[in-house]
């Protein structure tokens, strides 16, 4: 059964790298030469060009970049890696709680340290050619350390907290660890900006003046009640722009990036916040929160009903069953699984974008916001027109184009 169980494996893992590459391909071929018609005389043709050379650049880098993935864990299966790792954990240590950190440690710490020179490429390269990186060499080092850090001690917790209800509540598993996966995704709905982001970026209150009246002003026509606006410092690391919503009830609050405050005027400003103040109004972040608890659900109900199959660690070249091995099976095999549910999010995701633009447009202005979408797109080099293909299973905000026509309309 494990023979089946592995070349299920390599051709779920080929599938997947194939698919990916002509949904590359359809989105490479989709370049168009010449501005959209509808942007002619309002988007910048030189921003168009070098939009159209940054898409190309990614497209190609992400070719590289994923063919060295599918190499590497095809030689991992082939070769036997993870049931060599798994048999220098079990030779250190009999305890297995000892043996699952130390089997993701270095699995973790592995594939990180051997795509670095990806990330370091992309950042100080790529970025860098297409004038976005602001990222020093010491800001990239500190990030990535803060990074295992934070790897260490929540993913650790998360691992030990699933490790523990497997061995210990049997037939209660899924309850158990559901139960505790959606208090922690709560809590990290509500404290995410003040508890990770301060680790990564520094966050100061909007200064008072013109803009923060604005924003103030429209909140309170809009009936939402926002004691929170925040400036986070994007431009330590790079050039492009956002903002974001965050938090439930007490603890909502919008971030500006400094980026954007200094790329539009206060109308557009004002109606980017009324298209994030348009998601919680329609329940979007409640609705978004929901969703993501189903997800986790099924994915951790298929765990339970699964993990026990002796079968799957052995197919990874494992000398006998074990927790870990089981889970970076479960991981591989049901990997369709997640790509499935990944689509119905993006077609939510997109379907709310639309109805936070509608909110945005009846609320306060929808020139405003195809004003700043069209800026925050040249600024950004954004696609402005990606394969269709392509939208439907990676897009979970809509092209620039829809979204205007549909604020047009």
């Amino acid at each position: 059964m494990e023979n089946t169980i592995f070349w299920i494996i390599i051709a779920i893992i080929l599938f997947d790298f194939i698919f990916e590459k002509v949904l590359d391909y359809l989105n490479f071929t989709h370049l168009k030469e010449t501005i959209p018609t509808e942007l002619k005389g309002i988007y910048d043709e030189d921003a168009y060009r070098k939009s159209q050379k940054y898409e190309k650049v990614s497209l190609r880098f992400s070719l590289v970049t994923s063919t060295f993935s599918l190499i590497l864990i095809l030689l991992m299966l082939f070769m036997g890696g993870f049931g060599w790792i798994d048999e220098w954990v079990r030779s250190i240590s009999e305890n297995i709680y000892v043996r699952t950190l130390l089997f993701f440690g270095i699995l973790g710490l592995a594939v990180d340290l051997v795509s670095l020179p990806f990330q370091v490429y992309a950042t100080f390269v790529i970025e860098e050619r297409f004038g976005f990186n602001k990222t020093t060499p010491v800001i990239f080092i500190v990030d990535k350390l803060k990074s295992w850090l934070l790897s260490i001690v929540i993913g650790g917790g998360i691992l030990l907290f699933v490790l523990w209800a497997w061995l210990a509540t049997g037939n209660w598993f899924w309850v158990i660890v559901m139960g505790g996966l959606s208090i922690f995704m709560i809590f990290m709905a509500m404290f995410y900006t003040q508890l990770i982001v301060p680790l990564f970026n520094k966050q100061t209150p909007l200064q008072e003046g013109e803009l923060k009246n604005a924003i103030l002003e429209f909140a309170t026509k809009a009936g939402f009640k926002l004691d929170n606006v925040f400036v986070i410092d994007g431009s330590k690391r790079s050039t492009k722009s956002n903002a974001y919503f965050s938090g439930l009830g007490p603890k909502k609050r919008i971030v500006l990036y400094d980026t954007l405050i200094q790329d539009l005027e206060t109308e557009e400003i004002v109606s980017v916040l009324a298209h994030e103040i348009g998601h919680y109004k329609r329940h979007h972040i409640l609705k978004g929160l929901a969703l993501s608890l189903v997800q986790s659900a099924l994915m951790v109900w298929l765990l339970w009903i699964t993990i026990d199959v002796p079968a799957l660690s052995l197919a990874l070249g494992a000398s006998e069953a074990s927790f870990y091995m089981g889970i970076v099976a479960f991981g591989l095999l049901f990997s369709p699984v997640s790509f499935f549910t990944g689509i119905i999010s993006n077609l939510i995701s997109r379907k709310y974008e639309y109805q936070a633009d509608a909110f945005a447009k009846n609320n306060y202005s929808g020139k405003a916001l195809i004003d700043a979408l069209i800026k925050l797109s040249m600024k950004n080099l954004s696609n402005l027109t990606p394969h269709p293909a392509y939208v439907f299973f990676h897009y979970s905000h809509p092209p620039i184009l829809e979204r205007k026509r549909a604020l047009k309309n």
